[in-house]
């Protein structure tokens, strides 16, 4: 598949690309066997019968519903074949495995800016180790660009107002090209960039070596703070006047009219742009919105706090009807933060 002179795939990088090969060589194979067979007949036949003379009578031909029957399972058969390894290949690729590092990826004309939930940020660059499942988040402050890393077999449109996601474990060290695959203005060809693999140990070592800059969940939990988000949901995101943020993520949520919705990255953009469009349960309409106030970056980072937080020491509420207040059921943690800067609420409603 890769020989000094003539490459019929690109490198082979992650852990995903040998499946990826594998099938797209079955389809061509299967494709190229059937195109020379079909045409290979076709000619056969063209020849063999012929119409020899003008006055040639062609006899009747019968038909044979086993040939029928034949040529009716066999392709059945291989076209069930390419739909369950496709499906195969397809759900293990789109389905993030649980034991993933994640990193923030937005598009802007004409870069690529990543983030690592250590705080290191990179322009067109994106630094991972070998062997540990990387999860990508991204999104786009523009136009709608797409995020291709051929060695790695994984493309995915990256999409204004929206997350999209993609996850990899890179096998070999070394630097990969990173493209953007959807034209997206006058300089689409100048959005490239790169993949540099490393040793976890050598990734460890760089990491550390690039530290200075807030973790994103640091970063979010100031925003949270300063655009006055602890007035509502509290300081850990305990609730409030609005509901409780502290381990709602990837929950289901009830609102208040009947139906249920997962707490995911989407839900928490929503709600901090576009607060009305749905309303928890039990909760009124008063949150405001930060529309136009803070930046994709921002809201990274404020996702970033809020899947931060979680529920400790629960305790069962102990109120009975006769008590005059129920009692606190349980407490929220949060990321420690040196002093609170300016934020933006994650607020749901």
């Amino acid at each position: 598949m890769d020989s000094s002179w003539f490459k019929l795939a690109p490198e082979a990088a992650s852990t995903m690309a040998g499946k990826i090969d594998a099938l797209y060589f079955y389809l061509s194979g299967v494709t190229l066997f059937f195109s020379l067979l079909i045409f290979g007949v076709l000619i056969f036949f063209v020849i063999k019968y012929r119409r020899r003379s003008p006055y040639e009578i062609p006899r009747p031909v019968a038909g044979s519903h086993r040939l029928e029957t034949l040529w009716t399972v066999i392709p059945f058969l291989i076209a069930m074949s390419m739909f369950v390894w496709g499906a195969q290949v397809y759900f293990e690729q789109a389905r993030s495995p649980k034991d993933t590092s994640e990193i923030y990826v937005v598009g802007k004309q004409w870069m690529w800016k990543i983030q690592h939930t250590t705080g290191q940020r990179e322009i067109n660059e994106l630094h991972v180790p070998v062997g540990r499942k990387i999860r990508l988040v991204m999104t786009s402050e523009d136009a709608i660009h797409s995020f291709y890393i051929p060695a790695f077999r994984i493309k995915a449109d990256v999409l204004p107002g929206r997350y999209t996601y993609e996850w990899f474990e890179a096998t070999k060290p070394g630097t990969y090209h990173l493209f953007c695959a959807e034209y997206c203005g006058m300089n689409h060809s100048r959005m490239i960039g790169s993949v540099v693999v490393m040793g976890p140990s050598d990734f460890d070592n760089w990491l550390s070596g690039n530290a200075g800059q807030l973790a994103p969940a640091v970063a979010g939990q100031q925003l949270f703070q300063s655009l006055g988000c602890v007035s509502c949901h509290g300081a850990n995101g305990e609730g409030g006047r609005g509901p409780e943020l502290a381990g709602l993520f990837g929950k289901q949520v009830l609102l208040n009219n009947g139906q249920t919705i997962r707490a995911d990255e989407a839900y928490f953009r929503e709600s901090v742009l576009n607060p009305q469009a749905k309303i928890v349960a039990g909760y009124g309409p008063i949150m405001p919105t930060f529309q136009g106030q803070i930046s994709e970056d921002q809201l990274l980072q404020l996702m970033a706090f809020i899947k931060s937080i979680r529920i400790v020491n629960p305790q069962p509420s102990t109120a009975t009807p006769s008590s005059a207040a129920p009692a606190p059921s349980n407490r929220s943690t949060a990321t420690p933060v040196a002093s609170p800067v300016r934020t933006a609420s994650p607020a749901q409603r």
